[in-house]
C-alpha cells in the first residue's frame, strides 16, 4: 500500500480539520492539503515523472515541503529529501547519484544549486500545481521505494538508504506502540529538519489527522517553541539533545514549565544524564528517547517516558543512560555476546530495516548480513533488554544533531596547497554535543581554511578549532591514531579557540 493513502483517508474523514500551519496561522486544512498534493502529483506527471522515478526536495521547513512530499508519493515516485543546510555542491552530488528527475526547492536553495552548476530541473512545489487537485494515488507495494535517505560512511561518501512504503508503515505503527499515542487533537512542531527524523514523524500525525506546524522563524528558537506549545496544546516535537538543552535553558530563565508540550522525542546524538535530568525537572515526564539509523529509520529502540522520568527504580540512572528496549517491530542483538552485559556490535533485524544502499552492492553486502543490519555501533544489552551505546565504531561526529563525517572535511582541507596532512575529530561541547576539531600539518592561514570549507561543505561541518602539529601520530601501519588526537583535544579543552 502507498503510505500516502493515510493523507487521503484523513482528508476524506475530516476535510475541514486544520492541517498545516506557519507559526499559529493556518496554511491549509486536510482537504486543501490533499488537493494540493494531488495537484503536485498531476504536475509531476505532466513533466514526465513516472512511478519509481526519484524527485528530490531541497528546501527549508515549510508546509509546501510536506505538500511536495505527498505529491511525490501520490505520483508513485520516490522522495529524495536533502538536508537544507547542505552546500550546493553536496546537494548536487545527491541529485546526480540518485538520478533525480526533478528537484522541488525554494528560491534560496535553487540559487545554491545554480551556483553549483546543477542541471537537474528545479521548481517550487506551487509551480507544479494546475489547479485541478484531482490526481489519483499511484498503487505501490510494500516493497516499493518511497524515500531515498542519503547518509554517509566513515569515508564521507554519501550513500542512499532505500526506504520502502512498508518500512515507513512499520516505523509509524511501532511509534504508536512503543513511543507515543497520537490523536487528532495533537500538534507536531517541526523545529528540526524535515529531511530527517522530524519529517519521518509526519506520517503517524497525518494518519491521525493531527496538526503540523512549521515555526515562522524557519528553525529552532526556544521561546518560539514554548509559545507555540502554549498556543496549540498537546504538542509533539522531535529534537536533537542539544535542542533539548537549549529549550531547558530558555525555560528556566523565563520561569516557564512548557505548558502544552506533551511529548519530546530526542535522538541523533549523545544525551548527557545531567541534561535530561534537568529537562525532566523543568518540564515533567514529556521526554522519550529513541535510537535509530537511516538504515532502520527511528525504529531500533525506545526509552519510554516513564523510564526517562523514573527516579525510584534501583537502576534508574543506568537505564536513563541507555537508549531503551527494542521496538516491537525489530529484534536487537549483540554480535558475539553469549550473555547479558557483553559488548559487541549492535545488530538489528525486522520490518523497518533497509533494502540496501542505492546502486551500491558492495556497501550493502558489508552492512546487511543474513537479514541483520550491522549498525557499526558498539553496545551491550542488560538482562531486561535495555541497550546501552558505548561507542561508535565509525568516527562520525554528531554536532547539534547533524552528522559530520571527518573524511569529507579532511579531503577539503587537503585541497589547500600549504596543508600536508589533516585529521578531524570530535570534541565534547556543552551546547552542541560535539564540535569539529581539525589537526593540521602545514602553514595555511586559518582564514583561508575557513573560506575553503565554506566554499565546499555545509557551514556546520567547518572546524571550530585548528590545532597545528609537526606530524600526525600514526601506528606502524601508517594509520592516524585518532585516539591520541582526542586525548590532545581533551587536554586542551580549557584553552580558548584558535579564533
Amino acid at each position: 500500500m502507498n503510505i500516502a493513502h493515510w493523507l487521503a483517508r484523513s482528508a476524506s474523514l475530516s476535510p475541514d480539520r486544520a492541517a498545516l500551519f506557519i507559526g499559529n496561522q493556518c496554511f491549509a486544512d486536510y482537504g486543501g492539503f490533499d488537493s494540493c498534493a494531488r495537484d503536485v502529483a498531476s504536475g509531476l506527471a505532466t513533466r514526465g515523472v513516472k512511478a519509481g522515478d526519484r524527485v528530490a526536495i531541497f528546501m527549508s521547513n515549510h508546509p509546501d515541503w510536506l505538500i511536495g512530499l505527498y505529491g511525490i508519493l501520490y505520483a508513485g515516485a520516490v522522495a529524495v529529501p536533502m538536508n537544507a543546510k547542505l552546500h550546493g555542491r553536496e546537494a548536487a552530488f545527491i541529485l546526480d547519484d540518485s538520478g533525480a528527475a526533478l528537484c522541488l526547492t525554494d528560491e534560496r536553495h535553487a540559487e545554491a544549486l545554480k551556483g553549483a552548476g546543477v542541471t537537474c530541473g528545479c521548481i517550487a512545489p506551487r509551480a507544479l500545481m494546475q489547479g485541478t487537485g484531482t490526481g489519483a494515488i499511484a498503487h505501490r507495494d510494500q516493497s516499493d521505494l518511497a524515500w531515498l535517505f542519503y547518509t554517509s560512511g566513515t569515508t564521507g561518501t554519501p550513500k542512499g538508504v532505500m526506504i520502502t512504503h512498508g518500512m515507513l508503515q512499520a516505523m509509524a505503527l511501532s511509534y504508536g506502540v512503543d513511543v507515543d499515542h497520537v490523536s487528532g487533537e495533537d500538534t507536531a512542531i517541526y523545529a528540526a529538519p524535515l529531511s530527517h527524523g522530524a519529517g519521518l514523524y509526519n506520517f503517524m500525525h497525518v494518519q491521525a489527522g493531527a496538526r503540523h506546524v512549521c515555526p515562522a522563524s524557519g528553525g529552532f528558537d526556544g521561546t518560539e517553541i514554548l509559545d507555540l506549545a502554549a498556543h496549540f496544546g498537546r504538542c509533539h516535537m522531535f529534537a536533537a539533545p542539544t535542542m533539548v538543552k537549549r529549550l531547558t535553558t530558555v525555560a528556566v530563565a523565563a520561569g516557564r514549565k512548557g505548558e502544552g508540550l506533551r511529548t519530546v522525542v530526542y535522538a541523533g546524538g549523545p544525551m548527557y544524564t545531567a541534561d535530561i535530568i534537568a529537562a525532566v525537572d523543568q518540564f515533567g515526564p514529556v521526554f522519550v528517547q529513541i535510537y535509530g539509523q537511516g538504515e532502520c529509520p527511528m525504529a531500533i529502540t525506545a526509552l519510554s517516558r516513564s523510564d526517562v522520568a523514573d527516579r525510584s527504580h534501583p537502576t534508574w540512572e543506568t537505564r536513563l543512560g541507555s537508549v531503551g528496549r527494542a521496538q516491537s517491530v525489530v529484534e536487537v542483538r549483540i554480535e558475539g555476546a553469549e550473555q547479558a552485559g557483553q559488548s559487541g556490535e549492535i545488530m538489528v533485524r525486522g520490518a523497518p530495516v533497509m533494502l540496501g544502499y542505492w546502486n551500491n552492492a558492495e556497501a550493502t553486502n558489508k552492512t546487511l548480513r543474513d537479514g541483520w543490519l550491522m549498525t557499526g555501533d558498539i553496545g551491550h544489552l542488560d538482562a531486561a533488554g535495555y541497550l546501552t551505546l558505548q561507542d561508535r565504531s565509525k568516527d562520525v561526529i554528531i554536532t547539534g544533531g547533524s552528522n559530520v563525517y571527518p573524511r569529507e572535511v579532511e579531503e577539503v582541507l587537503l585541497r589547500h596547497p600549504q596543508i600536508m596532512e589533516a585529521s578531524v575529530v570530535g570534541a565534547k561541547h556543552d551546547d552542541w554535543g560535539e564540535e569539529v576539531v581539525a589537526f593540521i600539518v602545514g602553514d595555511a592561514p586559518t582564514d583561508a581554511l575557513d573560506a575553503l570549507c565554506l566554499e565546499n561543505i555545509a557551514r556546520f561541518k567547518r572546524p571550530k578549532r585548528y590545532l597545528r602539529l609537526d606530524a600526525l601520530p600514526k601506528n606502524n601501519y601508517g594509520k592516524v591514531l585518532k585516539t591520541e588526537l582526542r586525548e590532545v583535544v581533551e587536554a586542551q579543552k580549557s584553552e580558548p579557540p584558535a579564533r
